[in-house]
């Protein structure tokens, strides 16, 4: 198996066609952890060591480690996650033939889309999400910088477990050539004009008859009121920037540009955030109207 794994990844750094990539090898705590013990193990690796570290990757997935891999800093690609397989289809029939599909369980899959062009971090969330939208994917996992499986590995989720013990393997579809997918020029135009239409949006929201312009987070993060409080400053950032017309996008990104490894792996800090917009829309009374 360990000549299998070798192939599976080098298929998919291969069709993912990335300079450097950043692994995470994710346990997450138990009662029975070692509180020593980091729930991950963050590498950064160009494709040859990458290549070289697949031994000591099986071992960390044997000792119950998830194996993750994602581009190092802005990149081509968008990662669509928790897919069915009349999806994938559907995305090739409608000029979104994905560059790599893989499955991360039994019916389930991942698939990446090569744009063609490296997309600054706004913009490539808002591809990812335009995306999982579309398909159906997982909205929550939407964004530029998404952790997705490296094949080659089992998928170390309780839930899949066997009665013998046993785990999946996260497996490598077909891979296509390295070219951008056909819709992708059209995609793009859509995003970009939602993007612009944002960033109008939040330079002209300020209040009534005023042209002052909107604070930013670092300016509630340099306010001494908040004595350094990222939870308090996150939250009145929120209720100030949504109040005044920002999109819940926006300001999700704003928190997110704080270190928010404190608050857990990336799924945690989603829900962190998540959270603090949904206290800020109830704050300013607007729960219902979303």
């Amino acid at each position: 198996m360990k000549y299998r794994t070798l192939i599976a990844v080098e298929q998919q750094i291969t069709a993912m066609g990335c300079d450097v990539y950043e692994i995470g090898l994710f346990k997450p705590h138990t009662p029975d952890s070692d509180p020593r013990e980091p729930e991950m193990l963050p590498r950064t690796w160009n494709r040859a060591t990458l290549i070289k570290s697949v031994p000591w990757l099986r071992y960390q997935n044997s000792q119950g480690r998830n194996i993750y891999i994602r581009p190092k800093g802005e990149h081509h690609l968008s990662m669509v996650d928790d897919l069915t397989a009349d999806a994938i289809k559907r995305m090739k029939a409608e000029g979104y033939a994905p560059a790599l599909v893989v499955e991360t369980s039994p019916g389930n899959f991942q698939a990446w889309l090569n744009h063609g062009q490296v997309l600054p971090q706004r913009l490539s969330t808002l591809a990812a999400r335009a995306l999982a939208e579309k398909f159906d994917g997982d909205k929550g996992a939407a964004d530029w910088r998404h952790f997705g499986r490296l094949a080659g590995f089992t998928n170390r989720k309780a839930k899949y477990r066997t009665s013998v013990g046993a785990f999946p393997y996260v497996r490598v579809g077909p891979v296509s050539p390295p070219q951008p997918y056909p819709a992708a020029a059209e995609l793009l135009s859509n995003v970009r004009e939602i993007l612009n239409t944002d960033r109008h949006h939040v330079r002209l929201a300020a209040a009534p008859n005023s042209d002052r312009r909107l604070r930013t987070i670092d300016e509630f993060r340099s306010n001494p009121t908040y004595d350094g409080d990222g939870n308090r400053i996150d939250l009145a950032f929120s209720i100030y920037a949504l109040a005044h017309g920002v999109s819940e996008l926006a300001v999700a990104d704003a928190i997110a540009s704080r270190d928010l490894s404190k608050k857990g792996p990336p799924n945690r800090q989603r829900d962190y955030t998540r959270r603090t917009i949904a206290k800020a829309m109830k704050h300013i009374g607007g729960v219902g109207g979303r």
